[in-house]
């Protein structure tokens, strides 16, 4: 029997991608918000959750070639510990192709998410107990779950890379004051506030992915700020959701937006020159309506994105601040009494301090493994995983040293070893430095990992 030329024809040109190696993407998003009354984190207090405003989800995106695969996972979180990203890794390396390596799994920040913080849930009793330690078995399978389905839905597809643009929203949050010491979140219309402290990052990345016939796929948005800014106790995304919904309006709900926060440690939405009270749902649809616009203002002018995936990994010591067995003992009795009667009457950064020393002893005064991980397209774009809260000039020194044309940094990634200061806010001092793992120098120990590791993707290296 005579096989069809036309059929032919059509069969080679659906094979064509494949045979060229084409870039192959899937994404996906699984629902991880948990039962009402989970504790709510964030503000080193317990509060019990209230209600729903907007779910939380667990969003991934694989991405594949013919010789790598690696996967991205955000979560409406305000944080990701290193033992729920164990967990999930090991059921991701289990049921795909994705070497544990190559699993990047992060933490949008939303600071109206779950409590994350085992000091705080190992003291809760009855059904808040409970539900912490049901959602804490159910959390890691939910995000390998959305790695799963991504890679189940793989397709090939078009990268078309950006960035915007949003000056107005961002604030360095740490001040000059006029007595010469460095405020923190110092108070609207303070009259003793100098200047601000340090810069702000206003870049907005933007990575777009097409299918070949040009419909949308999903957008990957970057931006860095802190999500604080619905506030209550009732489950939000903040507003990384809410650009979401608003690009959905857009481009259809069949495209999915993930977003990862940038170099953020020491930026908020705040801006001290007005008396606006900036929290609430209104001011995270606010800050969202703003950045759609510059979502959608810098779609036309994204470039295509050629070039082989590669990742790469490494694991670095930091120098982790010490804490004696006296300091333990008291931090463990400021804490039974936060938990037990509420804040009230404790000097917040004494609370801030106690806390992190309870974290510590989890360490045992030995250096903090770091995770550092390089995701890159070609020469153009590359994602840079690190854990804790980075300050934003770490970020910029990571940005200006990379050798692509867009480096996205996505702080809180595969692990929380909160604040990571430079080392001119360790010596100005404040809270960022209080509630920071790190010794002075880690920050920059992790800027020239990252700088290396881009270096090595860029040029296409092995070792």
């Amino acid at each position: 029997m005579k096989f069809p030329i036309k059929a032919l024809v059509v069969m080679l040109l659906a094979l064509a991608p494949a045979m060229a190696g084409d870039l192959r993407m899937g994404s996906a998003k699984i629902d991880i918000t948990p039962p009402l009354g989970m504790p709510m984190g964030g503000y080193f207090q317990v509060r019990l959750n209230t209600g729903m405003h907007d779910p939380l989800y667990a969003k991934a995106m694989v991405l594949q070639d013919d010789n790598v695969e690696v996967a991205m996972v955000f979560c409406d979180l305000l944080n990701l510990p290193r033992s729920y990203v164990d967990d999930a890794r090991k059921i991701i390396q289990s049921t795909t192709h994705i070497p544990l390596e190559n699993v990047m799994i992060s933490a949008t920040h939303s600071h109206t998410g779950p409590e994350m913080n085992h000091v705080f849930l190992d003291r809760l009793q009855g059904a808040p107990a409970q539900i912490a330690r049901e959602y804490r078995e159910v959390l890691p399978k939910r995000i390998a779950e959305a790695v799963q389905e991504a890679e189940a839905h793989l397709q090939f597809v078009e990268v078309w890379a950006g960035a915007g643009r949003e000056e107005s929203l961002p604030f360095n949050r740490r001040y000059l004051m006029k007595d010469g010491t460095i405020g923190w979140n110092p108070g609207k219309l303070n009259p003793n506030i100098v200047r601000p402290a340090g810069p702000v990052d206003p870049e907005i990345p933007i990575v777009y992915f097409t299918t070949p016939n040009n419909s949308p796929v999903a957008t990957f948005v970057n931006y860095a700020m802190h999500a604080d800014t619905t506030g209550g106790t009732q489950y939000s995304a903040d507003f990384p959701g809410a650009l979401g919904r608003a690009l959905d309006v857009v481009k259809g709900p069949q495209m999915l937006t993930l977003f990862a926060i940038g170099a953020a440690g020491n930026i908020n939405h705040l801006d001290f020159r007005t008396s606006d009270r900036q929290q609430g749902p209104q001011e995270s649809a606010r800050i969202a309506a703003i950045l759609a616009a510059d979502v959608l203002k810098t779609y036309p002018q994204l470039t295509k994105v050629d070039g082989p995936l590669r990742a790469r990994h490494e694991v670095i010591q930091l120098p982790i601040q010490q804490v004696t067995p006296e300091e333990v003992e008291k931090s463990r009795a400021l804490v039974d009494r936060a938990v037990n009667a509420g804040p009230k009457g404790i000097p917040f950064l004494e609370l801030v301090g106690a806390v992190k020393n309870l974290l510590l002893t989890d360490y045992h005064g030995q250096p903090i493994e770091a995770e550092v991980d390089v995701v890159s397209l070609g020469r153009d774009v590359a994602w840079v995983g690190l854990p804790g809260e980075l300050f934003v000039e770490l970020g910029m020194d990571i940005k200006n040293a990379s050798p692509f044309r867009y480096t996205i940094v996505d702080e809180l990634t595969n692990d929380s070893i909160h604040y990571v200061p430079d080392l001119k806010a360790f010596a100005e001092g404040n809270y960022e430095p209080v509630n920071s793992f790190c010794a002075p120098g880690g920050g920059e120990k992790l800027v020239a990992a990252a700088t290396h590791l881009l270096i090595e993707a860029y040029l296409g290296s092995s070792k």
